[in-house]
């Protein structure tokens, strides 16, 4: 496979072909102060949106602070949607996957390295949906230490992505939430 060389040209090119696109008209855009979900992350909150010079070119940037690990990203205005930024989900999207939480957990017969790496492109999509077919899969590990340590750390990911919307959105302390719902995936 040969090799393919990036220049400080093609960098150029890059930088001002992202500064040159215009913001999205988003019917619903995103404003300072919003609690949104980024795929890579879970749950931030929009510090500040404005242009900053990058490698000499103006770029309009979307900050988002995560406050539970300490870290900050900015992304390009024009991509945020489409690199994975996204609102909190809607009270229909989050019952809706309540009642996948409650469903019956499906069992695959492919290896774990397999189900593992599917269980994480999951989590990483930052849909909740798909993470509630995670828990939902894994709920064995729900409150005890079943399964192994890999199985039990995926669990815990996808708990606290789910947890960490659904608190936000419901206005109450995380903590509160994954109580919650490791009561409701034992009982399940």
């Amino acid at each position: 496979m040969a090799a393919v060389v990036v220049t400080e040209a093609m960098t150029e090119r890059a930088f001002a072909a992202t500064a040159a696109q215009d913001m999205p008209k988003d019917a619903d855009p995103f404003q300072e102060g919003d609690a949104v979900v980024y795929f890579a992350h879970g749950v931030g909150r929009i510090d500040r949106i404005g242009s900053e010079e990058i490698a000499g070119h103006r770029l309009d940037v979307i900050q988002v602070s995560f406050l539970e690990n300490q870290m900050t990203v900015r992304l390009p205005a024009a991509k945020a949607r489409a690199s994975g930024l996204r609102k909190l989900s809607t009270r229909e999207a989050v019952d809706r996957a309540m009642v996948v939480l409650g469903g019956r957990p499906r069992t695959s017969k492919a290896l774990w390295a397999k189900r593992a790496q599917e269980y994480q492109s999951k989590i990483n999509s930052g849909d909740l949906m798909l993470l509630a077919e995670v828990l939902r899969d894994l709920r064995r590990n729900a409150g005890n230490l079943d399964g192994s340590f890999s199985e039990r750390q995926i669990f815990e990911t996808a708990l606290d992505r789910f947890a960490a919307e659904v608190a936000v959105l419901n206005g109450t302390e995380k903590a509160a939430v994954v109580q919650d719902l490791t009561e409701k995936l034992k009982n399940a």
